[in-house]
């Protein structure tokens, strides 16, 4: 009978007491995140390729 009642509880929480977000903000919220992880893709693709220059540059000194 406890996971009867856990499952009413969830379901009479999430229909009657959970503020969900509007379209407009759903919508906000995915473009920012995104925005934000092209940012993020971008950044550490540049890290990789001034990463990999450096130690080829590196390398070529060295041998």
């Amino acid at each position: 009978m406890k996971v009867v009642t856990y499952f009413k509880e969830s379901y009479n929480e999430l229909m009657h007491k959970v503020t969900w977000p509007t379209w407009h903000e759903l919508q906000a919220s995915a473009t920012l995140v995104l925005i934000t992880s092209v940012i993020l893709a971008l950044v550490i693709w540049a890290m990789d390729f001034a990463f990999d220059n450096i130690m080829g540059f590196v390398y070529n000194l060295l041998y």
